[in-house]
């Protein structure tokens, strides 16, 4: 059982690696809408995954981004920011079920509440470092605000789409 834990998270990186350097990061809409569907990796590891691992890929994710896409560690800081918020945003969202080992955090174990109030806050947490380190600068304040929130929102709306894709036995909480 284990081993297939783990073949299917190589999977599920080599894929998210692919559909955003080739699909996704060709999705710019006036500058404001860059959906970004890779954070899903890091939302759906396991819950019993150490700290230590889990900012490691989140580090091995991001820089796989930016080694693709020719950017100075944006998406590999954002992204082990959000793994560190990761845990932090576990104890804060609460759920019908403890975090047990076997389940995921994902639409089918815990519900859709739980999944788009988890994915909001940390898709929303990984793109307002992303953007606000991308323009390192307050003058354009509005501007990047506009960014976050809607390219937060489009990436939201992917990744729901993806998980529901993916796995079709959905329950309904």
């Amino acid at each position: 059982m284990r081993i297939k834990v783990i073949a299917l998270n190589i999977l599920r990186f080599l894929i998210l690696i692919l559909l955003q350097t080739f699909i996704f990061n060709k999705i710019n809409l006036g500058g404001y809408l860059n959906p970004m569907i890779y954070p899903l990796f890091i939302l759906l590891l396991p819950f019993e995954i150490s700290g230590g691992l889990l900012l490691s890929l989140a580090f091995i994710m991001g820089l796989s981004i930016d080694i693709f896409v020719g950017s100075i560690g944006l998406h590999a800081g954002a992204t082990v920011y959000m793994a560190f918020l990761r845990p932090i945003s576990l104890k804060f969202i609460s759920s019908n079920r403890e975090y047990e080992t076997g389940i995921s955090p994902g639409i089918n174990d815990l519900g859709y509440l739980w999944f788009i109030k988890y994915t909001v806050f940390l898709v929303f947490s990984h793109h307002l470092f992303f953007f606000f380190m991308e323009a390192f600068s307050f003058s354009e304040f509005t501007a990047t605000i506009n960014r976050i929130l809607l390219s937060t929102g489009l990436s939201v709306v992917i990744i729901l789409f993806l998980n529901v894709m993916f796995k079709p036995n959905i329950k309904r909480k």
